[in-house]
């Protein structure tokens, strides 16, 4: 079974609770249909329910009806809320009357939903910019204990099954960060670990990458990835996780080898955490481009919660498909 199959799957069986806050976006809409008629989450839209039925009907969906929706403007549990906004940022100086002006931003709303319990996860970044919608989720949902920097994992599946785990491998951070301290470079480490295992299903083998191997160049930019390297190993010893290793001692076995003989993961990486962002981010689309791989996500991890970001330029088949991850994590498996 394909990766995203079984993702779809697990989703399925989980029936999580997911905010798509974009309620009004064509795309965001159509996705909605489609998760809804797959059954693989309960969709919940931040909109007036009248302007979601007609925009349905125009675009001649079937299934919205069957969606929770809810207006930011009125509805049940706005002062409750509210209230919560208050209590958490009141060392901000958060007032109820501001709490209730930023409810009305579906992003917020979408938020506080997942932070009182209300709903699981969210999938937003159709129409709004990154900072905007992993604002709120800062704000109130917070990271993980003993995880202070978000990042972004891209699932890259590879048409050459040599490479990875049969063609799969996990590639960090791509997306958010863009130049971690060696403890923070630890930490999404430690985090692409944890979501290499819990969605993608298989054992990570991490490979923190540099243009050094063992010691074969000295720089200050080593140094960081060698001291991240330990850090990780500490902070989760249950994974398998070496550094510093260039690109091709980490998935090429025979110079894997050669390069590093007593590493456990060399030439068999299959999870690889890159030193700064551009140089994920610059890995991530040109293997995408000249290997023709299929890049899923980004995954955001780190959050307390499973709140996801779509590009804007995203399809319908990325929103229903990073539903289907974020319902995955949502299970706790992150």
């Amino acid at each position: 079974m394909e990766l995203l199959e079984r993702i779809k799957l697990n989703a399925k069986k989980y029936n999580k609770r997911i905010v798509l806050p974009e309620s009004l976006e064509e795309r965001t809409l159509r996705a909605a249909d489609e998760i809804i008629a797959e059954g693989l989450a309960q969709v919940i839209l931040t909109a007036n329910s009248e302007e979601v039925y007609r925009e349905a009907k125009n675009l001649g969906l079937k299934h919205i009806d069957q969606a929770v929706i809810l207006d930011p403007a009125k509805h049940a549990k706005r002062e409750q809320y509210a209230d919560l906004m208050v209590e958490l940022r009141k060392s901000k100086g958060m007032t109820k009357d501001e709490a209730i002006r930023l409810l009305e931003n579906p992003l917020y709303l979408a938020t506080l939903m997942i932070k009182a319990g209300d709903a699981d996860g969210e999938v937003a970044g159709a129409m709004n910019a990154t900072g905007d919608v992993l604002r709120p989720a800062f704000q109130y949902v917070k990271t993980l204990p003993g995880i202070s920097v978000v990042s972004g994992a891209f699932l890259m599946i590879l048409p050459d099954k040599k490479w990875g785990e049969n063609g799969l491998m996990v590639f960090a951070d791509c997306a958010v960060h863009p130049n971690p301290t060696a403890s923070e470079l630890a930490e999404i480490a430690v985090s692409t670990a944890r979501t290499t295992k819990s969605i993608a299903e298989m054992e990570p083998r991490v490979a923190l990458l540099s243009f050094s191997t063992k010691g074969s160049a000295k720089h200050e930019m080593v140094d960081k990835v060698v001291q991240a390297t330990e850090l990780a190993k500490k902070m989760a010893p249950e994974f398998q996780i070496d550094g510093e290793l260039q690109a091709d001692a980490a998935i090429v076995e025979s110079i894997g080898r050669k390069k590093c003989p007593d590493s456990p993961i060399a030439g068999r990486a299959n999870v690889l955490v890159f030193p700064t962002l551009e140089t994920g981010n610059i890995a991530y689309k040109l293997v995408q481009r000249l290997a023709n791989a299929e890049a899923v996500g980004p995954v955001l991890q780190g959050m307390a919660a499973p709140i996801n970001d779509l590009s804007r330029g995203c399809s319908v088949s990325d929103i229903v498909n990073l539903v289907a991850i974020t319902a995955n994590q949502a299970a706790g498996n992150y």
